[in-house]
């Protein structure tokens, strides 16, 4: 047997606030060397572009994209400043269709701002892409929290994470006309204000790297294509998860739930001498839930156990929310009966040392009965499995 460790979906989010300022003549601080990569100094940088409607739109465009494609209400700098319009998990030719559509995109804007700062420099081209890779690199993007409930036309409030579990923050007000917006004022914001008015928030991306759910829609087909047809087989799923309560600042973003589940796949053994051929796997899903999706069933096929079998004893379950800090492990063991005796696997499963444990123990195979759906609450979180 091969360990089954799979990664379907994520989700990570970004939003940016800063202090109160005038747009007068020198109100904004030209960046400094180190400073470009701070969040609020991109909040600051972005309060300060020339911004129109079709600059609103490219964010939109890419927020949309990111959310259709399993993460968060998402654009990375990344993006931003190499494929205009494109969100977290966009095919490289899509992306650069996308990126035909804006003439003007916010990167010539960056550029231009960039280039205006420097100007002095003997050196101001280089300054300037010095500048361009250090964003492009650093992991930053812009979250944009309820972005379904944007009107096409209101400038948005620009803020930051603070990055210290605050829930409030300054940000900057835009407004006029389109061709002349400029910062006119400061507003304090908080997760209420962001139900109301758009807001965009600077904060770190972390769940680029995990694959969504999308990919792996159809994952039933090819476990089936290896079934034998003269014995009913059946797979371990989870339907839905449903999230009964945030786990962290609304600045942050999604939560973040790792769903970890060991045992066997398909486990036929009928002697002690059989079970040296069989190793345990562990299933791995990141499920993102956006923080308008609190207490919404997020409806999808994640297998859990392909190919489940009666000799089945016990599953090794855990859901974390993830934090971050110090990797460490969980030690734990899944179990089998062969000839009604019983029979344990010792499994590792990898978490951080923050990360919220939302549940963790073992699930008795008798928990889960062939063609029918069950759900169950594990800590705050609702999942409904189904074994088919």
């Amino acid at each position: 047997m091969k360990t089954l460790s799979e990664t379907l979906f994520a989700a990570a989010v970004v939003l940016l606030s800063a202090n109160a300022c005038n747009r007068g003549e020198g109100s904004v601080e030209i960046i400094k060397k180190d400073g470009l990569t701070s969040r609020q100094e991109v909040a600051k940088m972005l309060s300060s572009l020339p911004l129109a409607k079709t600059h609103l739109y490219e964010v939109y465009d890419a927020v949309c994209s990111s959310s259709e494609n399993g993460y968060d209400e998402e654009y990375m700098m990344a993006d931003l400043l190499t494929a205009p319009g494109a969100g977290v998990g966009t095919k490289h030719s899509e992306a650069v269709k996308a990126a035909s559509a804006y003439s003007t995109p916010i990167r010539s804007l960056i550029e231009e701002y960039l280039a205006a700062k420097t100007a002095a420099s003997t050196k101001s081209g280089a300054d300037v892409q010095r500048y361009l890779d250090e964003l492009r690199d650093s992991g930053l993007q812009i979250y944009w929290p309820y972005s379904e409930n944007w009107d096409g036309e209101t400038m948005p409030l620009i803020t930051y994470d603070p990055g210290d579990g605050s829930t409030s923050n300054y940000a900057y007000i835009v407004s006029g006309s389109p061709g002349a917006y400029e910062v006119t004022d400061s507003v304090y914001v908080d997760e209420y204000v962001a139900m109301q008015k758009p807001v965009w928030v600077i904060n770190k991306n972390d769940d680029s790297d995990c694959l969504p759910l999308e990919t792996f829609w159809d994952t039933k087909s090819w476990l089936d294509d290896e079934d034998d047809e003269d014995v009913d087989r059946y797979n371990l799923y989870i339907k839905d998860f449903t999230m009964l309560r945030q786990y962290d600042p609304w600045f942050a973003g999604a939560s973040e739930f790792h769903v970890w589940c060991g045992g066997v796949d398909g486990f036929y053994a009928t002697t002690e001498e059989q079970l040296k051929n069989y190793t345990p796997s562990v299933t791995d899903f990141v499920v993102v839930v956006k923080r308008s999706e609190m207490g919404k069933k997020k409806r999808f096929n994640a297998v859990l156990v392909t190919d489940f079998s009666d000799q089945l004893d016990k599953l090794a379950f855990l859901i974390s929310e993830d934090d971050g800090g110090t990797r460490t492990n969980w030690k734990c063991s899944a179990s089998v009966k062969v000839k009604s005796k019983t029979y344990g696997f010792d499994i590792d499963i990898p978490i951080h040392s923050s990360d919220d444990i939302v549940w963790r123990g073992q699930l008795g195979a008798t928990y889960f009965t062939k063609g029918k759906t069950i759900e169950g609450r594990f800590g705050d979180v609702k999942i409904t499995f189904a074994l088919e």
